[in-house]
């Protein structure tokens, strides 16, 4: 009997000889094998919910019937939309996790279990840079609720588990492997994905991604696809980013984050005006904190407290981790000569730029 490679779900397994006894080599064996999520599935299911949410707004008249007849038709009108999405509890208290634009501005919020029990959600609180939300549902008896695992523990190629409520069809999993980590998709300054390819599809955004030992590692949030249906490449809010978003919004309801109202741009070497990498202030909010501050256009930030600053992605990251209030001391290059400046962080106002 000739040897042969059985190619499945894209892993070559090692070639089995008709009459080798299965005790014999167990370690290789498990190696070659391909995971059973079946058990983990059983673990963790019970935590994850379905979101349904809901709002009504009144209906505009499009701008070519203002001021005509037809105005008066859409008068008194109002417009009911629906969504859904998908949660995991992080408490058996009933504390949810979701993604931000998965409730938005509700104003029903239904959190529908895994055993068929509905309940009413409150929003406790929401972050538009990070898309994270935290919700809150009153339960008779404590839920079944999962905990945090380290993302910076994970390797490319690692098996994940995604859960959720793809097109609303209710709990489902899916399963792949982490295909990069770090990715800038230009949702925001905090961009760090995580990038899969277990299928996420319209519905899952807010639902937990776990790792082998049934820890959340990420927060399923959006898909590249050019149907608008899982292609193979979905994206997750790092976990060690989005637990400490959560705990704020837990104690205080609302993330307040440092900012300086400053437009930058990253230099390279190769630029004249850097030796090494930096960042280039390339505009100023008018009376913002580091107008006010004595910043300039055409300053190269170098560092802040201390702190090599080498793209403006990380000054962006340094500075809203300050709190509102607080001075910080940026070192600057201006006309070839180094000079430190103290400026007094202002707080960040609202919106996802």
């Amino acid at each position: 009997m000739s040897r042969r490679r059985l190619i499945l779900g894209g892993l070559a397994l090692p070639p089995m000889l008709a009459g080798c006894a299965a005790s014999t080599t167990p370690a290789a064996a498990q190696r070659g094998a391909l995971p059973d999520f079946a058990d983990l599935a059983e673990r963790v299911l019970p935590a994850v919910v379905n979101i349904a949410v809901s709002s009504e707004a009144q209906i505009q008249a499009p701008p070519e019937f203002r001021g005509t007849p037809f105005e008066r038709y859409f008068r008194g009108r109002r417009e009911r939309t629906q969504g859904a999405g998908s949660g995991f509890v992080i408490d058996p208290a009933g504390f949810i996790v979701t993604n931000n634009h998965v409730v938005g501005q509700a104003q029903r919020v239904t959190v529908s279990l895994q055993s068929g029990q509905e309940l009413q959600a409150r929003v406790v609180g929401g972050d538009e840079l990070t898309d994270l939300a935290l919700l809150r549902v009153e339960a008779r008896n404590p839920l079944p609720a999962v905990g945090w695992g380290s993302s910076s523990a994970l390797r490319i190629g690692q098996w994940v588990l995604a859960a959720g409520n793809p097109f609303g069809l209710g709990g489902s999993v899916t399963s792949g492997i982490v295909s990069a980590r770090g990715r800038d998709i230009g949702a925001g300054p905090f961009d760090d994905f995580i990038q899969t390819d277990a299928a996420i599809n319209p519905g899952n955004s807010g639902g937990p991604l776990f790792n082998t030992a049934g820890e959340v590692i990420g927060i399923n949030t959006a898909i590249y696809s050019p149907s608008g249906a899982n292609a193979g490449i979905g994206f997750a809010t790092p976990s060690d980013l989005a637990r400490p978003v959560i705990e704020t919004l837990r104690r205080d309801g609302r993330v307040e984050r440092g900012w300086l109202g400053v437009e930058v741009q990253d230099l390279v070497p190769e630029d004249p005006r850097a030796n090494r990498r930096a960042v280039l202030v390339a505009g100023l909010v008018r009376n913002g904190p580091a107008a006010r501050g004595g910043l300039r256009v055409g300053d190269i930030v170098v560092a802040i407290n201390g702190e090599r600053m080498e793209t403006g992605r990380a000054l962006v990251r340094t500075i809203a981790a300050v709190a509102p209030g607080q001075a910080v001391r940026l070192s600057v290059l201006r006309d070839n000569r180094n000079q430190d400046l103290t400026i007094t962080v202002g707080r960040r106002p609202p919106g996802p730029g």
